[in-house]
């Protein structure tokens, strides 16, 4: 199969149930064509994924790490994939991270897809082990990536909204669970590992509302438009250069049967 390295195209979508919204997949595939998809909450124990009907799809390369009813990660590619990496990351038994390389001319990049905690309903690490748990998580991130070299991507429902307008109401969500300062400060660490590259914020100024989450709970989420970024597409500054575009499908999350979260994608041209 041909793949232009002018236009290379990375999907990151918590699609919510992988066989679920096989059709919705389908129908995103069909109208944008993307080369590398990588999935968040596929909730599908390996044994029992899709793996024939995501083929059918155009896609050779499928790599999963999936687990019954909850998490789970997958990556689908058009482009070889190579050194694959599925860790327990803090040995809690779930399914949040898998890594692949892929190589365009030569050139070795390594892509990195997570699904971080969501951190449940109390911003307290005391009181509430799943935000403990959130915490922790990002700071293994922090660690692991600190004395990474080459040529990375990092994609996936990180559950944090960093900034002011990647929220509805900065101030009626700033003690929220996704927006607190500690989670903030994290994820600003995070960056600052390797200075990474928001794909998404380097074409949308930071003054301006991005969404990529809407409650299951608002009857017309695109009308109230109360979401929150929490999906993410980073890269290392050696990449700046090849990012092209990037985009947020929004109206996914009208779609039928819906995940609450809507595709977001990263141009690139690779050629370079």
């Amino acid at each position: 199969m041909n793949i232009d390295c002018s236009n290379i195209k990375i999907i990151s979508w918590n699609i919510n149930s992988v066989r679920l919204r096989l059709n919705l997949l389908n129908k995103f595939i069909t109208l944008y064509n993307p080369d590398i998809i990588c999935l968040q909450e596929i909730k599908v124990v390996n044994d029992l994924f899709p793996l024939a009907e995501i083929k059918n799809l155009g896609y050779n390369w499928v790599e999963f790490d999936g687990e019954k009813s909850y998490n789970g990660v997958c990556i689908i590619s058009k482009i070889p994939l190579s050194n694959i990496k599925k860790i327990d990351i803090l040995e809690y038994g779930q399914k949040r991270y898998l890594a692949v390389d892929f190589t365009i001319k030569n050139k070795i990049y390594h892509l990195h897809n997570f699904y971080v905690p969501a951190g449940g309903d109390i911003a307290d690490i005391n009181e509430n082990a799943k935000f403990d748990h959130k915490i922790k998580f990002i700071d293994w991130m922090i660690n692991y990536f600190s004395n990474k070299q080459g040529s990375h991507i990092m994609v996936g429902d990180m559950n944090i909204a960093p900034l002011e307008h990647d929220v509805w109401s900065h101030k009626q969500l700033i003690k929220v669970v996704s927006h607190t300062p500690i989670e903030i400060e994290k994820m600003n660490k995070l960056q600052k590992t390797l200075n990474w590259i928001d794909a998404h914020r380097k074409f949308v100024d930071n003054s301006q509302k991005l969404y990529s989450w809407y409650s299951y709970r608002a009857r017309d989420p695109l009308k109230s438009n109360r979401g929150r970024r929490l999906d993410h597409i980073w890269c290392t500054p050696n990449l700046e250069q090849n990012i092209i575009s990037s985009q947020i499908y929004t109206n996914y999350r009208i779609e039928k049967q819906p995940s609450d979260h809507v595709p977001i994608q990263a141009n690139f041209n690779f050629c370079k």
